[in-house]
């Protein structure tokens, strides 16, 4: 991949809200991305800048390998005075008349419901597919479905109804499914060097880091999900078969082949997430998809 400077890109007065950062809008290659500066970390006070740009990166681009349609993300630099950062380009998937439109937004259409549109309780999540109308209810049960295997891959911990959506055109009154977006808070983006070397030589470490956390945003009971029960536990139909659409799809020789050519990052960094991944696979999903086949046989 190669290093791109983004700093005297013409920019764009569009804006973009969300917490993890500050965003601006720039025109590269003649199409609009929204370039994300590293958030200063709230947990770890021991790093600068958090890796986010880089999960942002890889996560984009691991959902891209098993076939889930994801935002492009390109990795580069932007100099600020004498000070230079590592940022994550994404590209602008909206169009003239052609809107973004989270899925709270969707679930706040549910007038008879006494739940927020942004509240995250799976059951209420899996009604509001059933009850709109706006989209077929296959594709939307699917695409969660499918984000949340991935996600389980990566360890997402902020999947929440304001970062998936749908795109909105205002001239046809039509929607349709927005690509993935927003992964930057995926593979532990405040772990710092002492942190990836106890992951990658001490075995409770990384074991705490694959059954323990990151948990998912969406809530089932209050509580927030723990990944390799939920997913394990085989209990919702959704999840088991997308389970079986997503995991042959993860080629791990690819994902390997990304990191590898990834730049910016250290050694030690790509040791670090090429071991969590491999993980969180082999111990998360291929062990539950096992567990299905097997119930299956």
């Amino acid at each position: 991949m190669k290093r791109i400077d983004f700093t005297n890109l013409q920019k764009r007065n569009k804006a973009y809200a969300g917490a993890n950062g500050n965003k601006i809008s720039v025109i590269y290659e003649d199409e609009q991305y929204m370039l994300k500066f590293p958030p200063i970390p709230k947990q770890n006070k021991r790093i600068s800048y958090s890796n986010s740009c880089f999960a942002e990166y890889l996560g984009c681009q691991i959902f891209e390998i098993a076939g889930v349609p994801v935002q492009k993300t390109l990795l580069g630099t932007f100099k600020k005075g004498s000070k230079e950062k590592i940022v994550v380009a994404c590209k602008d998937f909206t169009r003239l008349g052609v809107i973004l439109q989270d899925f709270g937004a969707l679930k706040n259409q549910m007038i008879d419901s006494e739940r927020s549109g942004y509240g995250t309780e799976l059951a209420d999540i899996l009604m509001t597919f059933q009850e709109q109308t706006a989209i077929d209810i296959s594709e939307v049960s699917e695409r969660f479905w499918d984000m949340f295997i991935i996600d389980a891959l990566i360890g997402n911990w902020d999947r929440h109804n304001g970062n998936w959506g749908f795109l909105y055109d205002t001239m046809t009154d039509e929607m349709e499914l927005a690509p993935v977006y927003d992964c930057g808070s995926s593979l532990f983006p405040q772990a710092d060097e002492e942190i990836m070397r106890s992951v990658l030589s001490d075995p409770d470490e990384l074991n705490f880091r694959i059954f323990e956390i990151p948990t998912s945003a969406i809530m089932e009971n209050g509580r927030r999900i723990n990944y390799f029960d939920f997913i394990s536990s085989l209990k919702y139909e959704g999840c088991n078969q997308a389970l079986q659409r997503i995991v042959s799809k993860i080629d791990m020789d690819k994902i390997q082949r990304l990191i590898e050519d990834t730049p910016y990052i250290s050694d030690l960094q790509k040791k670090f997430y090429m071991k969590v991944l491999t993980e969180r696979k082999q111990r998360i999903l291929d062990f539950s998809l096992d567990k299905l086949n097997g119930s299956k046989a």
